[in-house]
């Protein structure tokens, strides 16, 4: 058996594909008109043609359940965070954090209430790291990625 893609069920497929495309880059890849499946193995369902699948009334099905997540990296986090302040209405579920390993996050609902998170990728915290004037070990040791990784940064 192979995994797939995760599913996550939407009020308007219209405005969420709007969503995805613009606040977080994502391309369609298959368009069905109820569901919509993008580059990065994910999709969305209408909750209108849901409702029908698993026979279930609209109010069962919940929203905002702080339950699951769609997981981002972003090689230019500071860029993308200024993009982001500039979107109205984004319900933040926290402000950037700052992990101990050095990634920096933010964790946003979409439309619907599913929390996206995008995180700073690991290749741009090594880099800042050294470019802060850490050496290979310091960077390896805090950034918690091997050596090797953080060598393959430096290329």
């Amino acid at each position: 058996m192979k995994f797939s893609c995760p599913v996550i069920i939407v009020e308007s497929i219209e405005k969420s594909r709007k969503f995805y495309e613009e606040v977080l880059g994502q391309k369609v890849i298959l368009d069905f008109g109820e569901n919509i499946t993008f580059e990065g193995d994910f999709a969305l369902q209408s909750k209108s043609s849901w409702q029908g699948f698993i026979d279930k009334k609209a109010e069962e099905i919940i929203q905002k359940p702080n339950s699951f997540e769609l997981y981002f990296e972003e090689e230019n986090f500071d860029i993308f965070m200024e993009c982001l302040k500039a979107i109205p209405d984004i319900e933040y579920v926290h402000p950037v954090k700052e992990y101990s390993w050095g990634q920096q996050v933010i964790r946003f609902y979409d439309l619907d209430g599913h929390i996206i998170e995008v995180g700073e990728s690991m290749r741009s915290v090594v880099k800042r790291f050294l470019a802060s004037g850490m050496t290979i070990e310091e960077t390896s040791k805090r950034s918690q990625y091997p050596i090797e990784f953080v060598k393959s940064c430096l290329e």
